[in-house]
């Protein structure tokens, strides 16, 4: 009786338990979870063991060995995108020194959120990106506050690289994440050992453990390419999405490179291209088989071609269209044409054949689906609200600059890095690509709430008090 007054009496151990309840919950009210194209077309190269690089093969090689498992095919690998998403919010509140009973308050308030009732639980790579990198951050958080003690600090700075391989893995311009996770361990090192170098050490060795299991990982998954083209491939698209944005923008540039390398496919860009290219997605473009023939039969070259001369000589044009299309996956003006949740289970009817399995749509995912409908059009699924939140943390822990802060702040500045890549790269505005910024935002936000009393007390310039760190 005495130990449940104990723990009834910390916020740290209540605000907990209802996020592993959370968690649970998601689980079960989700389970086996959704899935959607890009999820069947992986689970299908998982149980093949055969991997076409049209997306990363981690994601590939995971759902084959959730398959593999008893249960339904992609149970195991919900269970497990959904228990590191909540194992990171769980280490935000021993990152606090003395937790407030605010971090209860917001624990209970992110569990009703889509963010984390629905998304967790679709077989999305941007989720799985978005839990390893948050998760990795936590972990050299809790690294830096416990430094003393050397088992700890040594099995939390692996698990951090081994997250950060993973998220590499998951997302390739995840790569970004990786000097600011390095820059943060070098800081926290360099303070709790009073030595620069030593700070250095420490970086250097998270840098190298997160390449070396990230790329022997990806050696391995290579051995199992199919040998399709889907690289290059990808590589075309984005060129052809930017050469008919530019063209559809300003209808008087020439395509003079193109006349001269490939003037069929210079003809479609004219033709079906303009009239097709949408800042919403390229499938606009993938939807004509007279694009779709024209660009696999163009050569890499003659697409480089035209698009780098478009590139040094209209460079205002292509900055245009660049920022239009990342304003939509930023803040696109109609967040329903832009895939902001999936509920249920759709795709590929070839695949699900494959797989023997069937499309779903039951009774509980219709009330899931009224539930994400109805947030739809709310600043719930804005992606500038939680950058805004996740700046005003940053801020605030910039106050102070404890090893825990320099987490956070990293983890923060990471993300919005992360995020600014899209800017050069992105062909759609799924909701889901920057997803990591409303997750980063969550985990945050329970870091200020959990520290809240000193926050508030250094914005008054009143002190805040020192806080052992315990329980």
């Amino acid at each position: 009786m005495q130990n449940l007054k104990y723990i009834l009496r910390s916020p740290r151990i209540v605000a907990a338990a209802i996020l592993a309840a959370g968690g649970l919950v998601t689980y079960l009210i989700n389970f086996p979870g959704s899935m959607e194209d890009d999820s069947f077309a992986q689970l299908l190269e998982g149980r093949n063991e055969s991997y076409s690089f049209w997306h990363p093969p981690i994601m590939s090689w995971m759902l084959g060995v959730s398959d593999a498992l008893p249960g339904p095919p992609a149970a195991w690998f919900v269970l497990f995108d959904i228990a590191l998403a909540f194992f990171a919010l769980i280490g935000v509140l021993w990152l606090a020194r003395r937790v407030s009973w605010a971090a209860v308050v917001a624990a209970a308030l992110m569990l009703a959120l889509p963010q984390l009732l629905l998304l967790q639980a679709v077989v999305w790579k941007d989720a799985l990106f978005a839990d390893a990198c948050v998760a990795a951050f936590v972990c050299l958080g809790l690294a830096g506050e416990h430094w003393v003690i050397l088992r700890l600090r040594l099995v939390l700075l692996g698990a951090s690289a081994a997250l950060l391989s993973l998220a590499v893995l998951a997302r390739q311009n995840g790569f970004v994440i990786l000097p600011f996770a390095v820059g943060a361990l070098w800081i926290v090192a360099a303070k709790r050992e009073g030595s620069s170098r030593t700070g250095a050490s420490y970086g250097a060795a998270l840098l190298l453990l997160s390449c070396g299991l990230g790329l022997g990982a990806n050696a391995l998954l290579e051995l199992h390419w199919d040998g399709t083209p889907a690289r290059k491939d990808q590589i075309k698209m984005l060129w052809l999405y930017d050469i008919t944005g530019m063209v559809k923008r300003d209808p008087a540039i020439p395509l003079t490179s193109l006349a001269s390398d490939d003037p069929g496919l210079r003809q479609v860009i004219l033709a079906d291209g303009v009239r097709r290219w949408s800042p919403v997605k390229s499938d606009t473009l993938e939807w004509s088989p007279r694009i779709v023939d024209a660009l696999d039969s163009a050569s890499a070259r003659a697409l480089w071609n035209q698009w780098i001369a478009l590139v040094t000589t209209r460079p205002a044009t292509y900055l245009a269209v660049r920022a239009e299309l990342f304003w939509w996956v930023f803040q696109a003006p109609d967040v329903g044409q832009c895939h902001p949740f999936h509920v249920g289970d759709e795709g590929d009817p070839a695949d699900l054949k494959l797989l023997g399995m069937q499309p779903r749509l039951d009774a509980r995912d219709e009330v899931l689906l009224s539930y994400g409908n109805a947030l739809e059009h709310t600043p719930v699924f804005w992606h500038a609200a939680y950058g805004g939140i996740a700046l005003a943390v940053l801020a605030l822990v910039l106050l102070r600059r404890r090893p825990a802060d320099i987490a956070v702040g990293s983890l923060i500045a990471a993300t919005m890095a992360f995020s600014a890549t899209f800017f050069a790269i992105s062909i759609a505005c799924d909701y889901r690509y920057l997803y990591v910024i409303d997750l980063t935002a969550l985990a945050g936000s329970l870091y200020v709430a959990a520290e809240w009393r000193d926050f508030r007390a250094r914005l008054t310039r009143k002190g805040g008090p020192k806080a052992p760190s315990s329980i």
